[in-house]
């Protein structure tokens, strides 16, 4: 391999990382990802003519057949699922491409595409995301050309049914968390129950491994009676401010039995909507390690 060739495709890793990554939802299965597409490249580089083409194509291949084979794992899964955050601290000062991939990733829109098959999921992410045209997209997943668009326009409308709202400013969604959060320590049931929208879900994914809500909360009466047990139990343990998928989120980081992640997302008019709570220390542990 020439060193034209490993520096493009260095240059191109970022973009096939966050585009495994939407696709899985797990930073280790991406990697896994663009290491086989790293593979692909180094056997094909030579002859390859439209060299970033041909890599988000081989990526997104993978990425399909992972995806698959990870759906099948996940039918076993205890409790809800939920994609694995990317976290950094508020201010770090290092990590960019972490942090950048984070920001691009939100962990609502990543759990509303979980509804998405795998084909159509891709379809959607290579035309919104990355500006594929049809063709590249048609040639990525074997389809014909003319399928394509009914695809991205059938993930699209799915998506709208489910994807929660996004507050435009995120310094709204600290505000509220913060907010929640001190009502909720306060057992103010009158203020938790105030801030959720009627319709809010409230989804926390132990894994089997940590205690956890088997099944999501859905309206505001339930989320509420839940929360405010949680947090009349809750230890001593202080949570912490830090970035999750470039949200502000709450977390308690310390590689115990209470370690978890708390996030938000807000309805146009201010109330929550959709409440994010990750407790699985599998999915946490590349923070604890940090």
């Amino acid at each position: 391999m020439t060193g034209d060739a490993l520096h493009l495709f260095e240059a191109e890793r970022p973009h096939l990382t966050a585009l495994a990554y939407r696709m899985l939802g797990e930073r280790a299965a991406a990697e896994d990802v663009v290491q086989d597409a790293w593979l692909r490249w180094s056997a094909h580089a030579a002859t390859v003519e439209a060299p970033r083409a041909w890599l988000r194509q081989v990526t997104t291949r993978l990425a399909v057949d992972a995806l698959r084979r990870a759906r099948a794992r996940r039918e076993h899964y205890v409790g809800p699922w939920l994609p694995e955050p990317i976290i950094a601290e508020v201010d770090e000062a290092d990590g960019a491409a972490r942090v950048a991939l984070a920001e691009e990733c939100h962990l609502a829109l990543l759990w509303a595409m979980e509804r998405l098959g795998p084909e159509d999921r891709a379809a959607f992410l290579l035309r919104r995301v990355f500006d594929a045209d049809y063709a590249e997209i048609a040639a990525a997943l074997g389809r014909s050309e003319t399928a394509c668009p009914q695809m991205v326009s059938r993930a699209a409308a799915r998506l709208r049914e489910v994807r929660p709202r996004f507050a435009p400013d995120q310094s709204a969604v600290r505000v509220a968390l913060d907010r929640f959060a001190q009502a909720a320590m306060a057992q103010d049931h009158a203020t938790v129950l105030a801030m959720l929208s009627p319709d809010v879900t409230a989804i926390s994914d132990g894994g089997g491994k940590a205690r956890a809500a088997l099944r999501s909360l859905m309206g505001a009466s339930e989320v509420a009676q839940v929360i405010l047990a949680v947090a009349a139990k809750a230890g001593p343990a202080v949570p912490r401010w830090v970035q999750a998928n470039g949200a502000p989120a709450l977390a308690i980081l310390d590689g115990g039995a209470e370690d978890v992640l708390y996030t938000l997302t807000l309805d146009p008019s201010g109330k929550i909507d959709w409440i994010y709570i990750m407790r699985n220390p599998d999915k946490l542990l590349n923070v604890v390690r940090a």
